[in-house]
C-alpha cells in the first residue's frame, strides 16, 4: 500500500497536514501526538472524529482494557491507521473497471 494515499487519508480524515513522506510508524507515532493532544484538550473532538473514521468502538475499548498503562493515543493512533488502511483496500477492490478503448461499446 502507498504510504502517500494513507498518509493524505488521515491528513483529510482528521484535518492535520502531515508529510506525506512519512512511513507508517512514523504516521502512528505523529498521530499519537495529536490524539493525545485531543484527548486532554478536546476530547469531543476525539469522539467525533473517532466516530466519523467508523474506528471499531468495542475493538478499541478492549485494547484500551487489555493494556491499562499503555499509551492510549499510540493504541488509538493504530486503530485509524489500520481502518484507513481497510477504506483504502475496499475502494480499490470496488473500483469500477475501466470503458472499453472503441467507442463501439459506449453508449
Amino acid at each position: 500500500m502507498d504510504s502517500r494515499e494513507l498518509v493524505n487519508e488521515i491528513n483529510t480524515a482528521l484535518a492535520l497536514q502531515l508529510l506525506p513522506t512519512l512511513d507508517k510508524e512514523a504516521l502512528v507515532a505523529k498521530l499519537a501526538e495529536h490524539i493525545n493532544f485531543l484527548i486532554t484538550t478536546d476530547f469531543q473532538k476525539l469522539i467525533f472524529v473517532l466516530y466519523r473514521v467508523d474506528v471499531n468502538e468495542t475493538k478499541l475499548k478492549a485494547l484500551l482494557n487489555q493494556h491499562p498503562g499503555a499509551d492510549a493515543g499510540k493504541i488509538i493512533a493504530a486503530l485509524l491507521v489500520e481502518r484507513q488502511e481497510e477504506k483504502i483496500i475496499s475502494r480499490s477492490q470496488h473500483r469500477p473497471t475501466q470503458p472499453p478503448e472503441n467507442d463501439e461499446e459506449r453508449w
